[in-house]
């Protein structure tokens, strides 16, 4: 089962660090990385940066869409007023099936702010003890996930967060 999470970093350049890191997990098998999006947000600045998504161009239409319409959603319209609300009401309306509600995307908009970075992940467990080792020490929150309890606090403890 595919598992969506969205973790934040407390400077902008963290979340890029781990997603090298789960990049090169993947690489050895340790994951399933099916794609991620990286949103760094420098301090100073009125919108963030977004890299990342799928190195496979068959399967990036899809991702990108998806990305373009998150990120997008929660990063590049207005912060206050009705318009964040709708935009934020219909794309929970358009994520549900997935697990992702309303209050998941309202504390990733809140959460990353200028001077933080996100990390949004959509992955398949691979060998978790060994994938686990790899992130060690990498200090991460995480803000968002469909995954369940169970689930979120064995992954919060692969971040040490």
């Amino acid at each position: 089962m595919a598992m969506f999470t969205v973790w934040k970093f407390d400077d902008p350049e963290g979340a890029g660090k781990a997603a090298r890191i789960v990049k090169d997990a993947a690489s050895d098998g340790l994951i399933t990385l099916v794609d991620h999006a990286v949103v760094e947000w420098p301090e100073g600045e009125s919108h963030p940066k977004t890299h990342g998504v799928n190195d496979d161009a068959a399967r990036s239409g899809g991702w990108g869409a998806l990305w373009g319409l998150l990120i997008g959603a929660l990063f590049f319209i207005p912060v206050v007023g009705a318009v964040a609300g709708a935009a934020i009401g219909g794309l929970s309306r358009a994520l549900s099936s997935t697990g992702i509600k309303k209050d998941d995307l309202e504390r990733i908009r809140a959460e990353i702010v200028p001077g933080t970075s996100g990390l949004f992940l959509i992955s398949e467990q691979g060998d978790p003890d060994r994938f686990r080792e790899r992130l060690h020490g990498l200090k991460a929150t995480l803000i968002s996930s469909n995954m369940s309890d169970a689930e979120t606090r064995e992954l919060k403890e692969m971040f040490g967060s």
